[in-house]
């Protein structure tokens, strides 16, 4: 299994923004669909969002929604994600993984992407550190 490589995190003042790049030199990423998740240590992995590089469909958790936008560039093999309006509660270890096609389910009424990785495992990361 090959894990993606993350890159692009950094220290950003809130309401700021910054982008994520999640590439490999292994496979076509425009085969798969590309997950985004962060995780705060001790606390579990939240699904961020996901695009279908399929049908370029994305989906956002709305945590996020508004907010963030993945993308894909196939000339790069490269799945992004902008992040604007960055909050303190954004601070976390950002990684991607690649799956099957996108999942989501609505918990208490709110959309959240499921952080799901069926093809490869999660990156190492890269950590977005938000100042108040």
């Amino acid at each position: 299994q090959v894990q993606l490589v993350e890159s692009g995190g950094g220290l950003v003042q809130s309401g700021g923004s910054l982008r994520l790049s999640c590439t490999t030199s292994k496979f076509p990423l425009d085969e798969y669909a590309v997950v985004w998740s962060r995780q705060v240590p001790g606390k579990e992995r939240a699904g961020v969002s996901c695009i279908n590089n399929r049908d370029d469909t994305t989906y956002y958790s709305d945590s996020v929604k508004g907010r963030f936008t993945t993308s894909m560039d196939a000339a790069k093999n490269t799945v992004y994600l902008q992040m604007t309006g960055l909050k303190p509660e954004d601070t976390a270890i950002y990684s991607c993984a690649t799956d099957i096609i996108c999942a989501w389910t609505v918990i208490a009424g709110r959309v959240v992407v499921l952080p799901s990785s069926r093809i490869g495992p999660w990156g190492q990361g890269t950590q977005v550190t938000v100042a108040s």
